[in-house]
């Protein structure tokens, strides 16, 4: 079992993010981070042209999100959060997976993200994912202060029939 198939709820519905779900991101992150976003930077992020802003829903209400930055063949995995009621049921494994699969049909090389030392589950998820360690980023978070470690993905080398395809 690969890490996209592992854990999957058939239910779960991905979308890029409206308007209308401004609120229910700002509170999904305010449950999930100790230092959350406002709204008002998931609002300007809708409509940014090197942002991917994606909803994850269940019987069409949003459970999760993630944020993408893109620029040229780099991307920067910023947030991935879900809603407790929906965790341990792939949402955000999902998400990862769309996201990455994503970044490869657009030519994106590496993608980077930071994440809490003591966040075993994400980092867990991530190198299921294929992300590595990089480096560590001293005092990164606050509420409580924490090391942040930098991973990274790099998205498989062309072989074969597959050169020249990009």
């Amino acid at each position: 079992m690969d890490a996209r198939s592992a854990l999957i709820d058939d239910d779960v519905v991905l979308r890029p993010a409206r308007e209308r779900d401004v609120a229910r991101m700002a509170s999904i992150e305010a449950a999930c981070f100790s230092d959350p976003w406002p709204a008002s930077a998931f609002d300007s992020l809708l409509d940014s042209h090197t942002t991917r802003v994606t909803v994850a829903t269940i019987d069409d209400v949003a459970v999760g999100y993630s944020v993408v930055f893109q620029v040229a063949d780099e991307a920067e995995l910023a947030n991935v959060a879900v809603d407790a009621s929906a965790r341990r049921r792939g949402v955000a494994r999902t998400l990862v997976g769309a996201l990455l699969d994503r970044a490869m049909r657009e030519g994106v090389l590496s993608m980077f993200l930071e994440v809490r030392e003591s966040n075993a589950a994400a980092r867990a998820l991530y190198a299921a994912f294929g992300f590595t360690g990089m480096t560590r980023r001293r005092g990164y978070y606050r509420h409580p202060d924490e090391d942040a470690l930098v991973l990274v993905w790099r998205a498989p080398l062309p072989t074969g029939s597959d050169i020249g395809a990009r």
